[in-house]
C-alpha cells in the first residue's frame, strides 16, 4: 500500500492530523472520522458513523465507483465535492487508500476553489494552428458586420429622437473592433499593452451592458461591489473581455440569475507568490452549472458543453488573468456555480472609488 505521490495516513492516531481523514468498513460504512474531518464538514464524528462515505459525495459518484475497484490499492480524487444534507458542500483533493483489514482510508485536503489547468501547457502546435485557421476564416464575416454597422450609424445620425438606437450602434462597433483585435493577436501575437491604472467597476459595468443586450429580461443582473476598492493597473479592454466571456457562458448555461462580487484581500498568494492586497471578482449564477465530464479541461480552448459553443471564452478569460498576474479559479454544482478572478493590487495604489 505505497505511492509515490500518496501522502501517508495510516491508523491509528488519525485524530492528532490537521488533515481531514476518515475511514469505512469492508462494506463502504463509516467506521471512524477525525476531529478535523468532523470540523470540514461542520457536523460531529457521532452523526457520521454508520452512514455510506459514498452518501457524502454530492457531485458525481467517483467515491462509489472507486469503492468497486479491485486493481489498486490507492487512487487519486480529483475536484471532490463532500457534505451532508442541509450543510453547504466542503470541496477537496483527495486519496483513497483500501486498508488491510478492509475498506478505504480517506484523506481530504480542502480548497476553496479548483484551480484552472494551464492551457499553455496543454495546447498541442497542431490545435494551435487550427486556432489560427479559425481565425482566418472570422476575419470576413467581421468585415461584413463592420461594414452594417456603420452604415446604420449613419443612418441614425440623421434621426435626432433615436438616442437609443445609436447607443446599440456603438456598441455593435465597439465589440466588432474588439474581435478584430482578438482575431489579430490570434494571428500575430504582440506585446501586452502598456496598463494603465482603471476602476474595475467601471469595467464590470460596461460588462453589465453587454449582458443586458443579449440577455434581455431572462436573466436577473446584480451588482455586489466593494466601494473601498482602489484603482489597479490593468487593460480595461481585455479585463471586459474576460469578465463578459464568464458572464455570458453562465447566461448560456441557464442562469437566471447572474452576480458580480467584488471584495478587497489582504495577504494572499497567486501562483506562489504572496501579495499584500488583491482584488477578487466574483461570477456568481444559478445556472446548471460545469458539466463533470468537463472539470479536468475546462480551460483547454475548443471544450465546450455546448454543440454550438466554440470552447474559447474560459481560455481567453484564463489568458487574460495571467497578462495580469492573476489567477482564475471555480468551484461549481448545479444551481451555484463561482468564478473567481483573483488580481494583485499594488501598494502604492492610493485611489479609492
Amino acid at each position: 500500500m505505497s505511492s509515490p505521490d500518496f501522502p501517508m495516513t495510516q491508523e491509528p492516531g488519525p485524530g492528532a492530523l490537521n488533515t481531514p481523514v476518515a475511514w469505512t468498513d469492508a462494506d463502504g460504512l463509516l467506521a471512524g472520522a477525525n476531529p478535523a474531518f468532523a470540523r470540514w464538514l461542520g457536523v460531529s464524528v457521532r452523526r457520521l458513523l454508520g452512514q455510506p462515505l459514498a452518501a457524502l459525495e454530492m457531485d458525481g459518484d467517483a467515491l462509489q465507483r472507486f469503492f468497486r475497484n479491485t486493481e489498486h490499492d490507492v487512487l487519486r480524487l480529483h475536484r471532490l465535492a463532500l457534505g451532508v444534507p442541509g450543510e453547504a458542500p466542503r470541496f477537496a483533493e483527495g486519496w483513497l487508500s483500501r486498508r488491510e483489514e478492509g475498506g478505504w482510508l480517506l484523506e481530504a485536503h480542502p480548497v476553496d476553489e479548483f484551480p484552472a489547468a494551464d492551457p499553455a501547457q496543454a495546447l498541442p502546435g497542431a490545435l494551435s494552428a487550427a486556432l489560427k485557421g479559425l481565425a482566418h476564416e472570422l476575419r470576413n464575416p467581421l468585415a461584413g458586420l463592420k461594414g452594417a454597422a456603420q452604415l446604420l450609424a449613419r443612418r441614425a445620425q440623421q434621426r435626432d429622437d433615436r438616442e437609443d438606437e445609436r447607443e446599440l450602434i456603438g456598441l455593435i462597433e465597439s465589440e466588432i473592433e474588439r474581435l478584430n483585435d482578438l482575431l489579430e493577436q490570434l494571428l500575430s501575437p504582440t506585446p501586452q499593452r502598456p496598463h494603465a491604472a482603471l476602476n474595475i467597476h467601471a469595467v464590470l459595468e460596461r460588462v453589465l451592458r453587454l449582458a443586458e443586450t443579449e440577455g434581455g429580461w431572462s436573466v436577473r443582473l446584480q451588482r455586489d461591489y466593494d466601494p473601498s476598492l482602489p484603482e489597479l493597473p490593468g487593460d480595461a479592454d481585455r479585463l471586459v473581455q474576460a469578465v463578459w466571456n464568464l458572464v455570458r457562458n453562465a447566461i448560456q448555461a441557464g442562469a437566471g440569475s447572474v452576480t458580480l462580487r467584488t471584495r478587497v484581500e489582504h495577504g494572499l498568494r497567486i501562483h506562489d507568490q504572496p501579495h499584500a492586497m488583491g482584488l477578487r471578482v466574483e461570477i456568481i449564477d444559478d445556472g446548471r452549472g460545469v458539466p463533470q465530464e468537463l472539470a479536468e479541461h475546462l480551460f483547454l480552448p475548443l471544450v465546450s458543453g455546448r454543440a454550438e459553443g466554440s470552447g474559447l471564452g474560459l481560455a481567453l478569460a484564463q489568458q487574460v488573468a495571467r497578462e495580469h498576474a492573476g489567477s482564475l479559479q471555480y468551484r461549481s454544482r448545479p444551481g451555484h456555480t463561482v468564478f473567481t478572478l483573483l488580481l494583485p493590487i499594488r501598494a502604492e495604489a492610493e485611489h479609492v472609488h
